[in-house]
Formats: structure tokens, C-alpha cells, sequence
């Protein structure tokens, strides 16, 4: 049939109505390739990163690869240099001199790399009736109960006395051993089905099931708990002293795969907030020549509130704006005043499964786009830094203008709950910070879904905002 000749209420809707598309309607076949392309790298990193440690550590050595030199304090940088300050080893900074004055400000991402787990309490290792388990201190917001019954491997650093530190990845090589918390047989749950849900399984019964046999010694038994920390003496040389003195975190031993009969999603452990962390880093490892100097921050400590000294509650980014101000000949308040920033952390995509809890018209869609967040926190926006209107007119010419796909959106319903990121923290800083991401289903859970496309995106955003 012919084409119909356009209404004029046709024509004014196109005029003035937001055209959301998904992204097999932008994306050609290259593109959707390209996309596929970049996230089999990201679900290398996945698997090789599961810590903040981990994360920091990846993208150190990658950018020192790419020409990346330890940032000198007092040292003045020339435009197109490359620098890094490494943050106590949980934390990274990477930054690329700019040709533009520093005081016309940095352009800037700010994404977080811990993720939800279970640590190891301080005196963790304990036998109860023929096992050896592990106490555990829960980090983060999670559902508790979905961390029972699947498997788990341990990563961390054990540092002793005379300041040795031992990298621990235990469940990940081949033939490793996992862990594993244990959950009651539905036969037997009946009291515990009785629970609320937040109660069904409780932080003190999150205990990690680590052996069963006993050392025996000249044929005699000598104790479950003796018999785990001779084998952690042989693998890794540290006694139940040294335990004091470890960071060791419990995380899902899944691998990253591909998601659904046409590959379109990743899912994995730790897409909060690596699947914005990946991206923004990856953009600046290929950031040459800026005309504004860029900074990628990968912090620490989001999921519990950004405390901390490798926190963005902490001082380090102020205090390495500072430095390198001073050597540049530039007023620090001038840098952070006319710097522009994308909190880059992830947003709940709409589930159809759970309705309820999200308005539609203000919620996030996986393969729409990344989602421009201009408030985040909870009731009545506490906690939140509220991004100005100038600042998210800004940030929307900037997507239009380098055909990045982009939606807007809240998190859940007024009242329904909320959550923050580190735009609060920034925002003290007295600079332009706006959170931008990508949206997942089942975010905090011990296995998250991100569409490959929208992880894309970030990518185009963060090139387009350095460059």
C-alpha cells in the first residue's frame, strides 16, 4: 500500500514527544556486533575481578601498559600525559592531562568497584558437631537468603605481622575446591517458613561450611578446626593469628555468561557497579589527546555508605585535585567548580515480574539506553545531591550529539525505598555531577543481568565526555 500522508497530530507528536527507541532500532548489525564484541572483555574482567582489590589491581596494570606513570606530587604535567594514584591498593585514579587550562575544569566519571559479599569476621574459623565453618559479616545491601546453597569462593589478602601479604582466590582454578552456606530442607523449614522474608535467614546464620573431616594424627583424631588451618598453613603459610589480619571476602563462584537464546545480556556477580566501572575505565585507557583533562575515579566503599579513607567520603580524590592543581599552577576551587561529572552507578531496570514497585513512566528499561539519573535517595530525595537543570541540559546535548542511546529514570516509586550513589559525596566537592548508568534486573543479588547494548553506551558516554 502507498504511504499514507501524515496527520498534522502525527507531525506534532513527532515535534514534541520523546522518541524512545530501543536499541535494535539505532544499532545496525555492526553495531550490535561491536556491542557483543566489547562485552566478552568485560566478562573476562568479571571473572578475574571480583574484589575491589581485584579491580584495582586489573586496571593499574592496564593502564601502566598504556602509558600510565604513578602521579608525582609537585610534578607538572604537560597535555596529553597520563597518570594514575593508586589508593592503598582499593581504590585507582587514572587521569589524562588535558590541553585546556586545568582551572576550566575536568571532565569526569566516578564509578565504584566494590560490590556486595560476605566478609570474614576477625576470629571467623570455628567446629561445631563434626564441621569447620566461618563466621561471616555480611557487606552491603543484599537478600540475605539469596546467599545460601550456591557456591562461593574466597578472595583477599591475608597481611602478617611483618607485613607479608598473601593474595587468596580460593574456588576459582580449575579443580579448586568452593564454599558454601547452607540453607534448611523445606521438610524441616516449617518455623522458618514462618519468617518475614528479610528474616528467613538471619547475618548470624550466614556461616560458610568449610571442611568435615578431622586432622588424624597417628590414627587418632585431632580436631575439624586444626585439620582447615594446617591446610591454610600449607597453601598459603598463615596461622589463625594471621586471620586478624585479612581482608577475605565470600562472592559467588558463577562465571559472567550470556544471557538468553539471542545473547543479548550478561549475567554475573558484581555488575554493581563494575558493569559502569569496565566502560568508564576502558574509555579513558584510550583517551589521548582531551582538550579538558579527564579523570576516571574507581572507588571503593559505595555499598556501605562511601566511608572509609578509600571512600568517596574520604578525602582522596580533594585532596589529588589539590596536588595537581598546586603543580599546574591552578586554584583547586577553580578545577572542582567548573568540572563536570558523571556518577556513573547502575539503576534498577523494570521488571515485569515486579511491577509494582516502579512507575513506568519514570523507570529504566533494559537495551533503551543508558539511564540519566537526576535524583537518587529515598522518600523525600535524602540522601540524594540533585542534579541541576543546566547540568542535565548539558549532559542530554552531549548524548544527543554522539548518537548515544539514553533514557531517563528513578529509582522505584516515591516512598517504595530508594538508595544512593557517590553523587552526594562529589557534589560536596562543589562541582556538576549527574548519575548516569546502566540498568540491571535482580541488582545486589549474588547473580545480575545488564543488556550488552547498554553497557555500550556507557562507553560511548565516557569517550564522548573525555574527548
Amino acid at each position: 500500500m502507498p504511504n499514507e500522508k501524515k496527520s498534522k497530530g502525527d507531525l506534532l507528536r513527532e515535534q514534541l514527544f520523546r522518541a524512545q527507541k530501543h536499541a535494535s532500532e539505532i544499532l545496525s548489525k555492526k553495531g550490535l556486533a561491536q556491542a557483543d564484541a566489547f562485552c566478552e572483555g568485560y566478562k573476562d574482567f568479571l571473572n578475574t575481578c571480583k574484589t575491589e582489590r581485584e579491580c584495582s589491581s586489573y586496571f593499574r596494570r592496564k593502564a601502566e601498559a598504556r602509558g600510565f606513570v604513578l602521579f608525582e606530587e609537585g610534578k607538572r604535567y604537560l597535555p596529553g600525559e597520563k597518570i594514575y594514584v593508586d589508593n592503598r591498593g582499593k581504590a585507582l585514579l587514572l587521569a589524562v592531562i588535558g590541553r585546556q587550562s586545568l582551572e576550566a575544569g575536568t571532565r569526569m566519571t566516578a564509578a565504584h568497584i566494590d560490590s556486595p559479599r560476605l566478609d570474614l569476621k576477625p576470629a571467623p574459623l570455628y567446629e561445631e558437631k563434626a564441621l569447620t565453618l566461618l563466621k561471616t559479616h555480611y557487606y552491603g545491601g543484599i537478600k540475605k537468603y539469596q546467599w545460601t546453597a550456591i557456591p562461593l569462593a574466597l578472595h583477599g589478602v591475608i597481611v602478617k605481622k611483618d607485613g607479608t601479604a598473601i593474595e587468596v582466590a580460593l574456588g576459582e582454578a580449575p579443580g579448586d575446591p568452593k564454599l558454601c552456606v547452607t540453607d534448611l530442607l523445606p521438610h524441616l523449614a516449617a518455623e522458618q517458613g514462618k519468617r518475614e522474608l528479610a528474616k528467613g535467614i538471619t547475618g548470624e546464620e550466614l556461616n560458610i561450611i568449610i571442611g568435615s573431616r578431622p586432622l588424624v594424627l597417628d590414627g587418632k583424631p585431632e580436631g575439624f578446626k586444626l585439620h582447615i588451618l594446617q591446610l591454610l598453613h600449607e597453601r598459603y603459610g598463615v596461622t589463625e593469628d594471621d586471620l586478624i589480619s585479612a581482608e577475605l571476602e565470600a562472592v559467588p563462584a558463577f562465571a559472567a555468561c550470556d544471557i538468553g537464546l539471542d545473547r543479548s545480556m550478561v549475567g554475573a556477580y558484581g555488575h554493581d557497579d563494575r558493569v559502569c566501572a569496565y566502560p568508564c575505565a576502558e574509555a579513558i585507557l584510550d583517551c589521548t589527546s582531551p582538550e579538558f583533562t579527564a579523570v576516571c575515579v574507581l572507588a571503593d566503599k559505595e555499598e556501605i555508605g562511601s566511608c572509609g579513607n578509600t571512600g568517596l567520603n574520604g578525602s582522596f580524590l580533594g585532596d589529588f585535585i589539590a596536588e595537581l592543581a598546586a603543580a599546574q599552577g591552578a586554584n583547586p576551587r577553580k578545577v572542582l567548580r567548573n568540572t563536570k561529572c558523571l556518577s556513573a552507578d547502575v539503576n534498577a531496570a523494570f521488571d515485569p515480574t515486579f511491577p509494582s514497585v516502579m512507575d513506568s513512566l519514570n523507570a529504566a528499561y533494559l537495551n533503551f539506553g543508558v539511564v540519566l539519573t537526576k535524583y537518587t535517595g529515598s522518600r523525600g530525595k535524602a540522601g540524594s545531591s540533585d542534579a541541576s537543570a543546566e547540568f542535565m541540559a548539558w549532559v542530554r546535548a552531549l548524548l544527543d550529539e554522539n548518537d548515544v542511546l539514553w533514557q531517563p529514570g528513578e529509582l522505584g516509586k516515591v516512598d517504595e525505598g530508594g538508595g544512593g550513589t557517590v553523587a552526594a559525596y562529589l557534589a560536596k566537592l562543589n562541582l556538576d555531577v549527574v548519575d548516569l548508568g546502566v540498568p540491571i534486573l535482580s541488582m545486589h543479588a549474588p547473580f545480575e543481568l545488564a543488556a550488552k547494548t547498554d553497557i555500550w553506551m556507557l562507553l560511548k558516554t565516557a569517550k564522548a565526555l573525555y574527548q
